[in-house]
């Protein structure tokens, strides 16, 4: 049975708290897991929430402020102390090379795993696998940052009236769709279109375009609001979003299910950040991340 669903490891910006390990997130897509922004302890907190690193195919770094690739080092170390058998591919962006070679050899170990390095350099799409496609959109922050965005392929649903008015039914149905065409039946007549999921992560940055190319029509945001909404200014001069602004990325996007996370430490109450999303007019599903949580990704459409 396929699983879809998205693990927080950690949710603070700039420094960990108490109760927020620096950032770090794992998205499970059917049997391959995408490592998003690992921060400090990030390993720590994988042990703590189940996560192993044979789960991870794939590592997307947004930018190269510590609180989120400063566990980096520690990653790449325990893949290949684990043996990972598989290929991790690993995402950044081109700017930030220097800082990721540093971090991948930070210290002496043996390497055992082929990693292999991708750098994000523009817009545009990164990998295409039969379950999914995944692309980059430059953000705005003070640092070169880029957000990601998984799109599974279109795909169809039989649609049973159909396939009673063309006589198709049993092992006929099966056929069907394997082939394409039956005695003169194609899918398309028996069958509609079912979009594919989507998904997206957008971590520090100002409102820009690319948070919005990123977020439309998605089915799980993961966005981060490091302030609430008095503190905007705060927020456009060191490079971030609001709650609200988040919350009205999402009304605007049509996001079924917004994540708001990354958040900074002088707030208390997590409960102002799902108020503020709220008040901007989304009325989506609704979660304020929190550590070792995990947020499923809503079922497909029918």
């Amino acid at each position: 049975m396929s699983v879809r669903e998205f693990v927080v490891l950690g949710t603070a910006s700039q420094v960990p708290t108490r109760h927020r390990n620096h950032n770090g997130y794992l998205l499970r897509w059917d049997g391959q897991g995408i490592l998003f922004d690992p921060g400090e302890g990030t390993q720590r907190q994988m042990l703590r929430a189940g996560v192993a690193a044979h789960d991870i195919d794939r590592i997307c770094v947004t930018h190269f402020h510590g609180d989120h690739s400063l566990g980096l080092a520690g990653v790449i170390q325990r893949i290949n102390l684990d043996r990972v058998p598989h290929e991790v591919t690993a995402h950044y962006p081109r700017s930030g090379q220097h800082f990721f070679d540093r971090l991948r050899y930070a210290t002496a170990y043996r390497e055992t795993v082929k990693l292999t390095e991708a750098p994000v350099a523009a817009d545009g799409v990164l990998a295409a696998t039969p379950a999914y496609t995944l692309e980059a959109r430059r953000l705005s922050h003070p640092v070169e940052s880029f957000g990601y965005r998984l799109v599974e392929p279109d795909g169809r649903r039989m649609v049973p009236e159909l396939l009673a008015e063309h006589g198709i039914k049993g092992p006929d149905v099966g056929r069907l769709q394997r082939e394409g065409e039956l005695r003169g039946v194609r899918l398309e007549d028996v069958s509609a279109v079912r979009r594919g999921q989507r998904f997206a992560f957008v971590m520090d940055t100002r409102l820009c375009a690319g948070v919005h190319a990123l977020a439309e029509g998605c089915d799980l945001l993961v966005i981060e609001s490091t302030f609430l909404d008095e503190d905007e200014q705060l927020a456009r001069d060191h490079g971030h979003l609001t709650s609200g602004q988040a919350g009205a990325v999402a009304r605007d996007a049509g996001v079924r299910h917004l994540v708001l996370t990354h958040f900074s430490q002088r707030y208390a109450d997590p409960r102002e950040f799902a108020r503020q999303a709220r008040a901007a007019g989304f009325t989506g599903e609704l979660t304020v991340a929190a550590d070792l949580s995990t947020v499923p990704v809503p079922k497909r459409h029918t």
